[in-house]
């Protein structure tokens, strides 16, 4: 086999990439302005590789993806023309990914790397005498996409099988995911971080990790909402912005917490936030009821009734589809 060392311009899909103990990790956050993303990074999960591919072009039929060995273990996907071609899970304490019997011929080849951990990528492995050159920027629309565990989506199941991963496949779309499992807050330093990025068009998937965590209440939540959009205008004036509301979750619909949100005030905070913005002269603000997304007959595909499962993400995908087709994106 061909090794290949890594490199940074093979990682799509990275806010940043570490050079670290003789690999890469990638990050959804600035990893040198890790302290400005407290606690550790949004509880760690910055850190993760949720919508990281690692992209090149080869004619190679093989590839072997080397890391560093994780406790637990790691899913990854092959992806060659927008279809999923395989997927590997890693035991814990493996160090490689093994794809085979990949389609002949020139392509592109993107791995997924695990949604719900990090990694430390060493080096590709590609048959000797084989092509291999690294990918043409993407000339394909840039989508950031900003969320909670919903958005992260560790119980789909594969890399490539999140519901952002699915949508953007589907409409041809550079994803950026900023799904950060139960951090999700509105925080300032994440407004700014999307509005620092290349964007086309910005979904954010706003209100249940509020709700779950109390970290605004009826007073701030609008208000708060109302600031990361601002914030993100500063840099994308006139692009698309979707804000999506929670879906559905029948033990939190109407249970009212003593910060005073429930499921159901929250969307109205959210439809009041839109057409504040709308209002005031942002016609390109745009509301997505998280209930058309995943509503109550997505039950049987939500088993802590709160996460969807692996065909709940799925679903997912399909409603998102739908609603984005509305959209001027």
């Amino acid at each position: 086999m061909r090794r290949i060392p890594i490199e940074q311009a093979f990682f799509k899909g990275a806010v940043s990439v570490e050079s670290k103990d003789g690999g890469m990790k990638p990050w959804r956050i600035p990893y040198e302005q890790l302290a400005l993303f407290p606690p550790n990074g949004l509880g760690g999960h910055a850190a993760a590789a949720a919508g990281v591919r690692l992209a090149f072009l080869s004619d190679t039929r093989t590839v072997h993806v080397h890391f560093a060995p994780s406790e637990q273990p790691l899913v990854l996907d092959c992806v060659i023309a927008d279809k999923l071609i395989a997927t590997v899970t890693v035991p814990a304490g493996d160090k490689s990914a093994v794809f085979a019997d990949l389609p002949a011929g020139g392509k592109e080849i993107q791995i997924y790397l695990p949604q719900r951990s990090p990694i430390l990528v060493y080096r590709l492995e590609i048959e000797e005498g084989a092509s291999f050159s690294e990918a043409a920027p993407s000339s394909r629309p840039k989508w950031v996409t900003y969320g909670s565990s919903i958005t992260q989506c560790s119980m789909a199941a594969s890399p490539a099988q999140t519901w952002p991963a699915l949508v953007a496949r589907e409409r041809g779309w550079d994803l950026t995911c900023l799904g950060y499992n139960g951090n999700c807050h509105l925080e300032p330093m994440v407004a700014r971080l999307i509005r620092d990025q290349e964007a086309d068009f910005i979904s954010l998937c706003l209100g249940i990790n509020v709700m779950g965590q109390q970290s605004l209440n009826i007073r701030t939540f609008r208000a708060s909402v109302i600031g990361l959009v601002s914030i993100i205008r500063e840099k994308h004036p006139t692009i698309p912005i979707a804000v999506i509301s929670p879906i559905y979750s029948p033990d939190r619909e109407q249970q009212e917490l003593a910060v005073g949100l429930n499921l159901v005030q929250m969307r109205s905070e959210l439809v009041e936030a839109v057409e504040a913005l709308r209002s005031c002269g942002d016609r390109n603000l745009h509301y997505v009821n998280g209930l058309e997304v995943l509503g109550e007959a997505g039950l049987p595909y939500m088993p802590d009734r709160l996460h969807p499962n692996a065909e709940g993400y799925r679903i997912m995908a399909r409603g998102m589809l739908e609603q984005f087709a509305r959209l001027p994106v």
